[in-house]
């Protein structure tokens, strides 16, 4: 009875292997079947679908055909005559009596070369960033796509302001002395100032192509908005504001001293949220469990990198947006060198514009800015504090870092 029993048990346990083998190799071919269906739906697919899904996962090619265009169709007629050759390059070209350089004077087709190296800006920017800072990150083992993100961000925004930050510098030596270094009163001498040389002209309308760039980037949410996404943005509106109306109306000089400052301490201020070997998040770098704990993976407290870094943006940051920019604040107050340097009238025929109205303008934009400033500064320094007093750096202005990204990423 037993015996049979065992036999039985066995066929049973026998047949169900069976059973079950039969079962796995029937998944394994039905699996088979449906990759080797998208296989082939992949291989027929149009060829305009298989270009969009090229260019969404290379953003850097959208951009990219519009530039090409443009490029392709200048070099039709690579003449002056060609209506092209206002957006690559700078309009407005005289040789004034006296002197051995071109100067550039200024008008509406200025827009459209502003317009070109936006979309230029756009294309070099998502080419550094997806093919070249995106494997880097993963080369120093960053894993979340939300801090590869960040990552990214912070190192175009170092090699950005790492090239125009001393560019400025040579800019302001170089084609406005007067002004350097700092130089409020060379500000408003000889005012208006109608002309600029090639390097000047370029330097200031490149520069508000990025910040029309920038402004293009928030608002298609190409990057995960902060805390102080409100303040980002008025940020971006007073900006541009500033860019447009003093280029207009000839504050250029008082414009690259503004455009310096704020470039040179964006510089520091992404260096230091880069700490070796990796950003694991803005303004900070530790993994945070909670007041007093840190992560294992990342103990930058243990870096001699850190303390530096940080010592060196905050001074950065005090020195060039808030006692640079409130000595010009300063000059733009009754009495300063706005109404005491040169002429002081509203005169449309001669383009004088330094007068009481452009006066109220410019100081109300310049407070806004500074006033913007002044809450990220309270941001850095409750950071300071903390890794000062904890040991850990957090950054007030962002959220948590989530594995979610924005749709754009």
């Amino acid at each position: 009875m037993s015996t049979s029993t065992s036999s039985f048990a066995g066929e049973t346990k026998n047949g169900g292997t069976r059973q079950r083998r039969q079962v796995d190799t029937s998944n394994k071919i039905e699996t088979n079947e449906k990759s080797a269906a998208r296989k082939n739906k992949r291989k027929h697919r149009p060829t305009w679908k298989r270009l969009a899904r090229f260019s969404l996962k290379h953003r850097w090619t959208i951009p990219l055909v519009p530039l090409v265009a443009f490029i392709l169709a200048y070099l039709l007629n690579p003449t002056e005559s060609n209506i092209v050759h206002r957006f690559l390059f700078l309009s407005y070209k005289f040789q004034q009596p006296g002197t051995k350089n071109p100067q550039y004077g200024k008008g509406l087709w200025d827009i459209a070369f502003v317009l070109f190296y936006t979309i230029f800006l756009s294309f070099t920017r998502e080419l550094i960033m997806q093919e070249f800072l995106r494997p880097l990150s993963v080369h120093y083992g960053i894993k979340s796509k939300a801090k590869q993100l960040r990552y990214m961000e912070q190192m175009y925004t170092v090699i950005y302001f790492g090239i125009m930050g001393p560019l400025g510098l040579y800019v302001m030596r170089h084609s406005v002395p007067e002004v350097w270094y700092f130089n409020t009163p060379g500000m408003y001498a000889s005012f208006p100032h109608r002309s600029h040389d090639a390097m000047f002209k370029f330097y200031y309308l490149f520069e508000a192509a990025y910040w029309a760039q920038q402004a293009l980037v928030m608002i298609l949410g190409l990057e995960k908005p902060r805390k102080d996404y409100k303040e980002l943005v008025v940020h971006h509106v007073v900006t541009l504001a500033l860019i447009g109306l003093s280029y207009r109306f000839h504050f250029t000089y008082m414009g690259i001293a503004v455009y310096v400052t704020h470039d040179i301490s964006d510089f520091f201020l992404a260096v230091s949220l880069l700490s070796p070997p990796v950003l694991e998040r803005e303004w900070s770098w530790l993994i945070e469990v909670d007041e007093f704990q840190v992560g294992k993976s990342l103990q930058y407290t243990d870096s001699d990198f850190v303390p530096p870094a940080f010592a060196v943006c905050v001074s950065a940051w005090i020195y060039l947006r808030h006692y640079l920019n409130l000595r010009i604040l300063g000059s733009l107050l009754p009495g300063g060198a706005f109404q005491t340097v040169g002429p002081y009238e509203l005169n449309w025929e001669t383009q004088q514009y330094k007068c009481w109205i452009s006066q109220i303008i410019t100081f109300g934009l310049l407070a806004c800015l500074q006033a913007l400033n002044l809450f990220w500064l309270y941001c850095l320094g409750r950071s300071v504090y903390r890794f000062l007093v904890y040991r850990v750096a957090k950054d007030d202005r962002s959220d948590d870092e989530e594995e979610n990204v924005t749709p754009g990423n």
